[in-house]
């Protein structure tokens, strides 16, 4: 009987240790607002392998301005204060204030590109939130990499949601590859 509550205590003890070692993602260091930020991008595949599959730069610029909304998103979620609050929740507020009439036209070209090129609008935004989730234990610049993509498309110079590079390029990953140039 002492041997098997022995055990248990020693399994009880395992589990916490193990509870206690989960990776919390801190509140980033403060730099200046410039877009670069954005993790490396694996290269694209050669282009004759692509050319049936690849993006324009129109559409690129739609799949990537969703990209980076839903990558704020999660580094909303994910960033927190040493005090458990969120880190970014304000900055967000901003970013989607800032965006708001892009973002509900990016919304539209988005569905227009998932019936051109069958693409399903909610496995995409569930797919890239679910990538970027997984970033977040294991790179170190998470936080950070996030906090420079607010401040940067939070910037008085960033006039356009174009111009802010989501902070990963999740495209090579989910096979949207840019056309080759011709």
């Amino acid at each position: 009987m002492i041997m098997k509550l022995s055990q248990a205590a020693i399994l009880a003890l395992g589990v916490l240790a193990i509870g206690a070692c989960t990776p919390k993602t801190a509140a980033p260091v403060v730099k200046a607002a410039a877009a670069d930020y954005q993790a490396p991008v694996p290269p694209s595949p050669p282009a004759a392998n692509i050319r049936a599959i690849c993006y324009n730069a129109a559409d690129l610029a739609t799949v990537r301005a969703r990209m980076v909304q839903q990558e704020l998103v999660v580094a909303t979620l994910q960033c927190q204060n040493p005090g458990g609050s969120r880190a970014f929740e304000g900055l967000y507020r901003d970013f989607i204030g800032k965006y708001q009439s892009e973002l509900s036209s990016n919304s539209a070209a988005l569905r227009q590109l998932a019936g051109r090129k069958r693409l399903n609008v909610d496995v995409f935004v569930t797919e890239v939130s679910n990538r970027t989730a997984q970033r977040a234990p294991v790179d170190r610049e998470f936080c950070s990499r996030s906090k420079r993509a607010l401040d940067w498309a939070l910037d008085p110079k960033v006039s356009s949601l174009n111009q802010v590079p989501p902070p990963f390029d999740l495209g090579p990953e989910m096979n949207i590859f840019p056309c080759p140039a011709q």
